[in-house]
């Protein structure tokens, strides 16, 4: 569990990478996915084009290799920041984690970006305002049409993670306020709009926290189905003190989702926080996605927010990190159709 102050790349910390934007006059709105929905998008300026079948994500979903990702400051905007994480760790990512608020235009130049280097990106969509009961009954739906068609023009494969962690209550969509229930309800509307846009160029990754700090709550009653997720991703750092192996970090959550589904698994965000372990950290982690038949891969999350989470900030474990992500096992390109 990383709160958002240690995860958010971009401005005041506690705000996604790309803000959103609210009114402050008396004719504007301040939920920002009404605004998002009324502006026209870059897609809408330039003109239409006639769209192309979608791209098929199913040679994606169970590939014959592992993903490596990371999560770094300035992409997929840019692709400089993962060219240089690539030459740092001797091998070029084949996804790239980035973070969007509700509210915010879907980053298709972004896609573009990550696709063109061979890669995918993943998108974990944070709904902070206006609440989960609001995407639910549908007056949302203006946002979501908008989104769901500029993922769909985009026509590249995008993976979607929809409020994650959502079994802690450290953000506004986890158990503090509200429920199983209504989180449920919205994941299974906004994939349903995405499918009546024809946007099924997205791997939907339904990613809760690992269980570890939150014991007591279960996952099954947020599990919104086999037919609305394809991947599980779990959420899971490597910190200090608790849990420093693979199985006692990973394991229970792994456990308890099998219990509902067969889904693969995809280490979705994490990292090591710096220190005597972090070496062996790094080892745990890679030897055990590389042994683990049911894990796809990971992001790993390379960016300083009050511990220094960059691999390059730890000599002996980047070390170990270099030596590891050479294995055959990471790294493949995504296809171009």
């Amino acid at each position: 569990m990383i709160r958002r102050s240690l995860v958010r790349p971009a401005v005041a910390l506690l705000v996604v990478l790309l803000t959103g934007v609210s009114g402050c006059g008396v004719f504007q709105s301040n939920d920002p996915a009404d605004s998002a929905a009324r502006a026209p998008s870059a897609d809408s300026a330039a003109g239409s084009t006639e769209q192309q079948a979608p791209y098929d994500v199913t040679p994606l979903l169970h590939p014959a290799k592992k993903y490596f990702g990371v999560a770094v400051e300035g992409a997929p905007s840019s692709m400089a920041p993962v060219d240089a994480f690539s030459k740092t760790v001797g091998k070029k990512p084949n996804m790239v984690g980035s973070y969007a608020s509700w509210g915010d235009g879907f980053n298709a130049e972004g896609a573009k970006n990550v696709f063109a280097d061979g890669g995918l990106l993943y998108v974990s969509w944070e709904p902070f305002k206006p609440g989960l009961d609001k995407i639910a009954d549908g007056s949302q739906d203006a946002y979501i049409t908008k989104f769901a068609a500029s993922v769909r023009k985009t026509n590249v494969p995008v993976a979607i993670s929809f409020g994650h962690e959502m079994n802690g209550n450290w953000y506004p969509w986890g158990t503090k306020n509200t429920t199983a229930a209504t989180f449920v309800k919205a994941w299974r509307h906004i994939h349903d709009v995405f499918g009546e846009e024809g946007a099924t160029n997205v791997i939907w990754v339904w990613s809760p926290n690992i269980v570890n700090p939150v014991p007591d709550v279960k996952l099954k009653p947020y599990w919104p189905g086999d037919a609305y997720v394809d991947w599980v991703g779990v959420v899971g750092y490597w910190a200090l003190t608790g849990a420093h192996t693979f199985d006692t970090l990973y394991g229970p959550t792994q456990r308890q989702v099998a219990s509902f589904t067969d889904k693969p698994v995809l280490i979705s965000e994490t990292s090591s926080e710096p220190g005597e372990r972090r070496r062996a950290d790094v080892r745990g982690l890679l030897q055990g996605i590389e042994q683990d038949k049911n894990v796809l891969g990971f992001v790993w999350f390379n960016i300083p927010k009050r511990a220094d989470w960059r691999i390059q900030s730890s000599p002996l474990a980047l070390a170990e990190f270099k030596k590891l992500i050479a294995h055959d096992a990471f790294g493949f390109e995504v296809p171009r159709s």
